[in-house]
Protein backbone atom coordinates (compact mmCIF):
# COMPACT_ATOMS: atom_id res chain seq x y z
CA UNK A 1 0.00 0.00 0.00
CA UNK A 2 1.37 3.40 -0.79
CA UNK A 3 2.48 4.98 1.73
CA UNK A 4 3.24 9.23 2.89
CA UNK A 5 5.30 11.07 0.38
CA UNK A 6 8.56 12.25 1.49
CA UNK A 7 10.29 15.31 -0.59
CA UNK A 8 13.53 15.35 -0.51
CA UNK A 9 16.23 17.50 -2.81
CA UNK A 10 18.57 17.17 -5.20
CA UNK A 11 22.07 17.87 -4.82
CA UNK A 12 23.53 21.11 -6.58
CA UNK A 13 25.20 19.20 -9.13
CA UNK A 14 22.32 17.40 -9.42
CA UNK A 15 20.03 20.63 -10.23
CA UNK A 16 22.64 22.25 -12.31
CA UNK A 17 22.30 19.20 -14.82
CA UNK A 18 18.61 19.21 -14.51
CA UNK A 19 18.79 23.20 -15.10
CA UNK A 20 20.66 22.44 -18.56
CA UNK A 21 18.54 19.47 -19.82
CA UNK A 22 14.98 21.63 -19.04
CA UNK A 23 16.55 24.86 -20.76
CA UNK A 24 18.31 22.64 -23.84
CA UNK A 25 18.69 24.41 -27.10
CA UNK A 26 20.32 20.97 -28.16
CA UNK A 27 18.01 19.90 -31.29
CA UNK A 28 18.57 16.52 -30.90
CA UNK A 29 16.50 16.28 -28.27
CA UNK A 30 14.67 12.98 -29.17
CA UNK A 31 17.77 11.01 -27.69
CA UNK A 32 16.29 10.86 -24.35
CA UNK A 33 14.36 7.45 -26.08
CA UNK A 34 17.84 6.69 -26.65
CA UNK A 35 19.35 7.15 -23.34
CA UNK A 36 16.46 5.31 -21.46
CA UNK A 37 16.43 2.72 -23.41
CA UNK A 38 19.95 1.80 -22.55
CA UNK A 39 19.14 2.22 -18.84
CA UNK A 40 16.13 -0.64 -19.57
CA UNK A 41 18.71 -3.10 -21.40
CA UNK A 42 21.39 -2.74 -18.95
CA UNK A 43 18.42 -4.01 -15.93
CA UNK A 44 17.98 -6.69 -17.78
CA UNK A 45 21.54 -7.73 -18.25
CA UNK A 46 21.95 -7.08 -14.60
CA UNK A 47 18.78 -9.35 -13.94
CA UNK A 48 20.06 -12.10 -16.16
CA UNK A 49 23.67 -11.69 -14.48
CA UNK A 50 22.35 -12.02 -11.08
CA UNK A 51 19.90 -14.83 -12.26
CA UNK A 52 22.79 -16.93 -12.79
CA UNK A 53 23.37 -17.12 -9.21
CA UNK A 54 19.76 -16.98 -7.71
CA UNK A 55 17.23 -17.78 -10.37
CA UNK A 56 14.94 -17.26 -7.95
CA UNK A 57 14.80 -14.01 -9.09
CA UNK A 58 13.29 -14.27 -12.64
CA UNK A 59 9.86 -15.54 -10.98
CA UNK A 60 8.71 -17.56 -13.94
CA UNK A 61 8.85 -14.43 -16.03
CA UNK A 62 12.04 -15.16 -18.31
CA UNK A 63 11.31 -13.03 -21.12
CA UNK A 64 12.73 -10.23 -20.88
CA UNK A 65 11.70 -7.08 -22.91
CA UNK A 66 11.17 -3.51 -23.22
CA UNK A 67 7.86 -1.75 -23.69
CA UNK A 68 6.79 1.86 -25.11
CA UNK A 69 3.32 2.69 -24.12
CA UNK A 70 2.14 5.87 -25.32
CA UNK A 71 -1.09 8.12 -24.86
CA UNK A 72 -1.68 10.63 -27.08
CA UNK A 73 -5.01 12.24 -25.21
CA UNK A 74 -2.85 12.03 -21.98
CA UNK A 75 0.50 13.43 -23.75
CA UNK A 76 2.41 10.78 -22.15
CA UNK A 77 5.35 8.05 -22.92
CA UNK A 78 6.11 5.36 -20.50
CA UNK A 79 9.02 2.73 -20.96
CA UNK A 80 8.44 -0.71 -19.49
CA UNK A 81 11.12 -3.12 -18.19
CA UNK A 82 10.88 -6.13 -16.35
CA UNK A 83 14.72 -5.94 -15.68
CA UNK A 84 16.52 -6.22 -11.69
CA UNK A 85 14.35 -3.18 -11.03
CA UNK A 86 15.56 -0.66 -7.93
CA UNK A 87 14.94 -0.48 -4.28
CA UNK A 88 13.62 2.56 -2.12
CA UNK A 89 17.23 3.20 -1.62
CA UNK A 90 19.03 2.09 -4.90
CA UNK A 91 16.16 4.77 -6.35
CA UNK A 92 17.66 7.84 -4.03
CA UNK A 93 21.36 7.41 -4.53
CA UNK A 94 20.92 6.26 -8.77
CA UNK A 95 18.33 8.79 -9.34
CA UNK A 96 17.88 11.24 -6.52
CA UNK A 97 21.42 12.24 -5.93
CA UNK A 98 23.75 11.02 -8.67
CA UNK A 99 26.50 10.01 -6.59
CA UNK A 100 29.04 10.51 -9.17
CA UNK A 101 32.60 12.32 -9.06
CA UNK A 102 31.97 13.12 -12.91
CA UNK A 103 29.08 14.73 -12.46
CA UNK A 104 30.62 18.18 -12.23
CA UNK A 105 32.43 17.72 -15.06
CA UNK A 106 29.58 16.83 -17.36
CA UNK A 107 28.08 20.59 -16.35
CA UNK A 108 31.23 21.92 -17.17
CA UNK A 109 31.55 19.84 -20.46
CA UNK A 110 27.93 20.52 -21.73
CA UNK A 111 28.12 23.72 -21.36
CA UNK A 112 31.24 24.38 -23.22
CA UNK A 113 29.55 21.87 -26.21
CA UNK A 114 30.34 23.27 -29.41
CA UNK A 115 28.35 21.06 -31.43
CA UNK A 116 24.65 18.86 -30.76
CA UNK A 117 26.80 16.19 -32.18
CA UNK A 118 29.22 16.79 -28.68
CA UNK A 119 26.55 17.49 -26.30
CA UNK A 120 24.74 14.02 -27.13
CA UNK A 121 27.73 11.82 -26.74
CA UNK A 122 28.62 13.51 -23.88
CA UNK A 123 24.97 12.73 -22.17
CA UNK A 124 25.79 8.93 -22.98
CA UNK A 125 29.35 9.03 -22.03
CA UNK A 126 28.54 10.03 -18.55
CA UNK A 127 26.14 7.88 -17.49
CA UNK A 128 23.21 10.09 -16.80
CA UNK A 129 21.53 9.78 -19.39
CA UNK A 130 18.27 9.45 -17.25
CA UNK A 131 18.32 13.35 -16.89
CA UNK A 132 17.27 13.88 -20.60
CA UNK A 133 13.95 13.11 -20.28
CA UNK A 134 13.74 16.44 -18.58
CA UNK A 135 14.68 18.03 -22.70
CA UNK A 136 11.26 16.58 -23.78
CA UNK A 137 8.94 16.48 -20.36
CA UNK A 138 7.75 18.63 -17.65
CA UNK A 139 7.11 15.57 -15.52
CA UNK A 140 9.20 12.35 -15.11
CA UNK A 141 7.77 9.86 -12.64
CA UNK A 142 8.32 5.80 -12.17
CA UNK A 143 6.96 3.10 -10.23
CA UNK A 144 9.91 0.76 -9.53
CA UNK A 145 10.42 -2.88 -8.01
CA UNK A 146 13.62 -5.14 -6.64
CA UNK A 147 14.13 -8.33 -8.22
CA UNK A 148 13.01 -10.71 -4.81
CA UNK A 149 11.58 -8.18 -3.03
CA UNK A 150 7.84 -7.47 -2.02
CA UNK A 151 7.76 -3.62 -2.08
CA UNK A 152 8.25 -0.74 -4.47
CA UNK A 153 8.80 2.76 -5.11
CA UNK A 154 7.20 5.60 -6.47
CA UNK A 155 9.36 8.48 -7.27
CA UNK A 156 8.24 12.05 -9.68
CA UNK A 157 10.29 15.30 -10.29
CA UNK A 158 9.45 17.92 -12.41
CA UNK A 159 13.18 19.01 -12.45
CA UNK A 160 12.47 21.49 -10.20
CA UNK A 161 15.20 21.12 -7.50
CA UNK A 162 13.04 18.61 -5.65
CA UNK A 163 11.51 14.59 -6.23
CA UNK A 164 9.48 13.38 -4.49
CA UNK A 165 9.52 9.67 -3.07
CA UNK A 166 6.98 7.36 -1.74
CA UNK A 167 5.93 3.12 -1.06
CA UNK A 168 4.00 2.22 -4.40
CA UNK A 169 2.21 -0.99 -5.43
CA UNK A 170 3.70 -3.29 -8.27
CA UNK A 171 3.03 -6.84 -9.51
CA UNK A 172 5.91 -7.46 -10.63
CA UNK A 173 9.88 -6.90 -10.96
CA UNK A 174 11.12 -3.87 -13.30
CA UNK A 175 11.01 -0.13 -13.78
CA UNK A 176 8.36 1.77 -15.52
CA UNK A 177 9.24 5.26 -16.21
CA UNK A 178 6.51 7.85 -17.22
CA UNK A 179 7.37 10.82 -19.29
CA UNK A 180 4.60 13.82 -19.14
CA UNK A 181 5.15 15.08 -22.52
CA UNK A 182 5.95 19.03 -23.25
CA UNK A 183 3.99 20.39 -26.07
CA UNK A 184 4.98 19.83 -29.70
CA UNK A 185 7.29 22.02 -31.23
CA UNK A 186 9.37 20.37 -33.90
CA UNK A 187 11.39 24.73 -34.41
CA UNK A 188 12.86 23.26 -31.01
CA UNK A 189 13.31 19.44 -31.67
CA UNK A 190 9.88 18.80 -29.88
CA UNK A 191 8.30 16.35 -32.15
CA UNK A 192 5.01 14.24 -30.86
CA UNK A 193 6.76 11.25 -28.91
CA UNK A 194 3.40 9.65 -28.70
CA UNK A 195 3.30 9.09 -32.59
CA UNK A 196 4.30 5.39 -32.96
CA UNK A 197 5.68 6.55 -36.78
CA UNK A 198 8.01 8.87 -34.82
CA UNK A 199 8.96 6.39 -32.21
CA UNK A 200 9.35 3.74 -34.29
CA UNK A 201 11.83 6.13 -36.23
CA UNK A 202 13.73 7.06 -33.23
CA UNK A 203 13.93 3.33 -32.04
CA UNK A 204 15.35 1.81 -35.37
CA UNK A 205 17.76 5.27 -35.50
CA UNK A 206 19.25 4.73 -32.01
CA UNK A 207 18.43 1.35 -30.44
CA UNK A 208 18.24 -1.65 -33.42
CA UNK A 209 21.11 -3.32 -31.96
CA UNK A 210 19.46 -3.83 -28.60
CA UNK A 211 19.84 -7.23 -27.24
CA UNK A 212 15.75 -7.25 -26.44
CA UNK A 213 12.96 -6.80 -28.07
CA UNK A 214 11.43 -3.18 -27.59
CA UNK A 215 7.95 -3.80 -27.91
CA UNK A 216 5.42 -0.55 -28.81
CA UNK A 217 1.46 -1.21 -28.30
CA UNK A 218 0.77 0.13 -31.68
CA UNK A 219 -3.29 1.34 -32.60
CA UNK A 220 -4.75 1.04 -36.04
CA UNK A 221 -7.96 1.79 -37.53
CA UNK A 222 -9.24 -1.43 -39.71
CA UNK A 223 -12.52 -1.20 -41.71
CA UNK A 224 -15.21 -3.68 -42.01
CA UNK A 225 -14.72 -6.02 -45.11
CA UNK A 226 -16.87 -8.32 -47.07
CA UNK A 227 -16.23 -11.61 -47.83
CA UNK A 228 -14.24 -10.43 -50.62
CA UNK A 229 -12.18 -8.59 -48.60
CA UNK A 230 -13.33 -5.41 -49.89
CA UNK A 231 -14.90 -2.74 -47.53
CA UNK A 232 -18.14 -2.61 -46.89
CA UNK A 233 -20.02 0.44 -47.85
CA UNK A 234 -20.84 2.32 -44.52
CA UNK A 235 -19.30 -0.39 -42.44
CA UNK A 236 -18.03 -0.33 -38.81
CA UNK A 237 -14.54 0.86 -38.27
CA UNK A 238 -12.71 -0.78 -35.27
CA UNK A 239 -9.47 0.23 -33.72
CA UNK A 240 -7.28 -2.82 -33.71
CA UNK A 241 -4.28 -3.06 -30.96
CA UNK A 242 -1.58 -5.08 -31.54
CA UNK A 243 2.12 -5.17 -30.59
CA UNK A 244 5.05 -4.59 -32.70
CA UNK A 245 8.96 -5.32 -31.86
CA UNK A 246 10.54 -1.87 -33.38
CA UNK A 247 14.02 -3.58 -33.52
CA UNK A 248 16.24 -6.05 -35.05
CA UNK A 249 18.39 -6.98 -32.20
CA UNK A 250 21.16 -7.41 -34.76
CA UNK A 251 24.57 -6.67 -32.95
CA UNK A 252 26.17 -3.65 -35.14
CA UNK A 253 29.38 -6.46 -35.91
CA UNK A 254 26.91 -8.44 -37.98
CA UNK A 255 25.77 -5.68 -40.18
CA UNK A 256 26.45 -4.63 -43.50
CA UNK A 257 28.22 -0.86 -43.15
CA UNK A 258 26.18 0.94 -45.26
CA UNK A 259 23.77 0.11 -42.21
CA UNK A 260 25.62 1.41 -39.25
CA UNK A 261 25.62 5.23 -38.37
CA UNK A 262 28.10 7.02 -36.54
CA UNK A 263 25.28 7.64 -33.93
Amino acid sequence: MAGTTRTMQFKAETTQLLDLMIHSLYTNKEIFLRELISNASDALDRLRFEALTDSDLLGGDEKLEIRLEADQDARTLTIHDNGIGMSREEVIANIGTIAKSGTREMVERLKAAESQEAAAKLIGQFGVGFYSAFMVADKVSLVTRRAGEEGATYWESDGGGKFKIKDAERATRGTSITLHLKPVDRDNGLDDFTDQWTISRVVRRYSDFVAYPIIFRAEREEVEKDESGNPVEGGKTETVVEDKTLNSMKPIWTRPESEVKEE
